[in-house]
């Protein structure tokens, strides 16, 4: 009753300073956007790949000794071979032979056809070696997993290889210490349904991988997680794609220095537990979901050090609890985070909320402070007083007021949410709150943005 009686007498006051302040302009901070600005993302890859065509038909080497096919290669050869291949060989093709190398002098030059039915080139053994080859065209169906590259042996390494024309790139199926780095996938551009598509990298029971310096488009999900764990995936680039990562049952992994954008969701984590989430940069990842981060039941999770630039939701964090979200860079979201479904044991620090539409949306049933006693985050539109100069505003700040739950249950108060009264009434109850609400409490917000390169995305 009490807040009932505090949000009608906040909704008189409103309308009072509408009409008396219709022509006041609210002072706001040194930070925001201005009119016409955009977000500036220079891509690391190009939109598009134009690879020439593949060789004519070739042949394979093994010391010395050529063959007309792979298969008779394969026939010949025994562990330890390295087998060279010239031009374009046929697949479909299966190794069964342990510790042997299949390998060319560039993609360009030394490519492994399917004919466009089925899995490509299939790896049955141990400690076999893929590299500097090109395997495309693959069979279309999702359901039986068609993949350029299927690996099922111990110790695999796929390394410099382009993959192109298939349904899943790369599949890892229970191989332990698998290597998947410095390749190219590029999926069926043709099939416009995301969900029709297969997977980049698809890790099925995979531990102990490392999976790095890949640039995967035009698949459904880049690297899919599917019980997978001690899993390092670095410095991969993922772009018009469903998600850039997605992990599902899959617990103790690492995902540093990636970039994802252009997807509908940039990471996807899912129904997992104490991840390392560092370093990664999510940018214009719009859509049906459209999150920089999608944190879905996910516990003991580090979620440091990331730029959320220009997103739906720079990190959407779902029935999640115990996780520590600290010294990303959210900038230019729609809504910078989005708390929901009872996350409300998160511990944040060192972020810096900047330009976004709404900072934080937490539509949680109870008050939560993030940070009760260490220095707190940056708060763009926060009203900060730092008497003692110690770069930590003496002041509290609530990132969702009065105001805010008043537009949600009222929403056409929203058509005032943007308006000078509203502005003023909205900074003064998040310093100082008329009553204590649901939602997350800074007790020490920072005075200066912890992230002071922010303005390169809009250069």
């Amino acid at each position: 009753m009490r807040e009932r009686r505090v949000e009608r007498a906040l909704a008189v006051l409103t309308a009072a300073l509408l009409v008396v302040s219709a022509g006041a302009v609210v002072a706001t901070p040194g930070d925001s956007a201005e009119v016409g600005q955009t977000l500036s993302f220079d891509a690391p890859v190009p939109s598009e790949y134009n690879f020439a065509p593949p060789p004519q038909a070739g042949s394979v080497t093994v010391d010395d000794q050529r063959y007309d096919t792979l298969d008779a290669a394969l026939d010949a050869a025994t562990a330890g071979d390295t087998l060279r291949v010239f031009g374009t060989v046929e697949g479909p093709v299966t190794v069964d032979t342990a510790g042997v190398t299949i390998t060319g002098s560039a993609p360009s030059k030394a490519v492994i056809t399917g004919d466009g039915e089925e899995t490509v080139l299939t790896v049955n053994a141990s400690n076999v070696t893929i590299r500097n080859v090109w395997v495309r065209n693959a069979g279309y169906s999702t359901a039986d997993n068609d993949a350029a590259v299927w690996l099922d042996g111990a110790n695999p390494t796929v390394a410099s290889v382009r993959v192109t024309n298939t349904t899943f790139g790369i599949w890892v199926d229970g191989a332990t210490s698998a290597t998947v780095r410095d390749s190219t996938i590029v999926g069926r551009e043709s099939i416009d349904r995301l969900s029709d598509r297969g997977n980049g990298i698809q890790l099925w029971e995979a531990h102990d991988a490392v999976v790095a310096n890949n640039t995967i488009t035009d698949v459904r999900d880049g690297i899919y997680f599917s019980w997978s764990s001690s899993v390092v995936a670095r410095n991969n680039t993922m772009w018009d794609l469903r998600y850039g990562v997605h992990y599902m049952y899959s617990d103790d992994n690492r995902l540093a220095n990636n970039t994802a954008f252009n997807n509908d969701v940039g990471y996807a984590l899912m129904l997992s537990d104490r991840l390392t989430i560092v370093n990664n940069t999510a940018v214009n990842n719009t859509g049906s979901s459209g999150h920089g981060i999608l944190v879905k039941s996910i516990d003991h999770t580090r979620i440091a050090g990331n730029n959320l630039v220009g997103n739906d939701n720079g990190l959407f964090v779902y029935n999640s609890l115990d996780n520590t979200i600290a010294g990303n860079l959210v900038l230019g979201n729609d809504v910078g985070i989005h708390l929901t479904a009872g996350s409300v044991r998160e511990r944040g620090y060192g972020n810096s909320f900047i330009r976004n539409g709404n900072a934080m949306k937490a539509v949680i049933g109870k008050q939560v402070a993030w940070n009760a006693s260490d220095g707190g985050n940056y708060w763009a539109d926060a009203n900060t007083v730092d008497i003692d100069h110690d770069g930590i505003s003496d002041v509290r700040y609530q990132a969702a007021s009065v105001l805010d739950r008043i537009t949600r249950r009222h929403p056409t108060t929203e058509v005032f949410a943007s308006s000078p009264a509203f502005d003023t009434v909205r900074l003064a109850s998040r310093s100082v709150p008329l009553v204590e609400t649901p939602g997350v409490v800074d007790h020490h917000p920072l005075a200066t943005p912890p992230h002071d390169n922010w303005r390169r995305y809009y250069e």
